[in-house]
């Protein structure tokens, strides 16, 4: 069964879902916010996907915290300030059958499409 993170008013996971019903995609939605995430579900995502591709810098959230929660960024503060912080995960991230992917952007969503339809 494919899984996607997120948050369900962020636009690009409302595009994914959007895809996934349209192309009738049988899909788990798991909403941060309701659902929660913790730093054993971000360990995971990071262990497959990478600490520093899953932490959204570029959102208004990271440009709000402190400078010094910024600096010397590894993986357990990372996981730690998304964890406390879910805009600060990156999204959607898909889960099908054990592997992982991150995002839904153009240059990216013909890639996770063949993914997410295959087998």
């Amino acid at each position: 069964m494919l899984t996607i993170y997120g948050i369900k008013n962020c636009d690009t996971i409302k595009k994914a879902r959007k895809w996934l019903e349209e192309s009738g995609v049988e899909h788990r939605f798991h909403d941060y916010r309701a659902d929660g995430i913790d730093a054993e579900l971000l360990q995971g995502f990071s262990d497959v996907l990478g600490w520093s591709s899953l932490l959204n810098t570029r959102g208004t959230t990271w440009r709000k915290l402190d400078e010094s929660d910024k600096q010397d960024v590894n993986e357990a503060k990372a996981i730690e300030l998304m964890a406390a912080n879910d805009a600060l995960v990156k999204r959607p991230v898909w889960q099908k059958d054990g592997e992982y992917r991150l995002g839904f952007a153009a240059k990216d969503a013909d890639e996770i499409k063949a993914w997410v339809l295959a087998g």
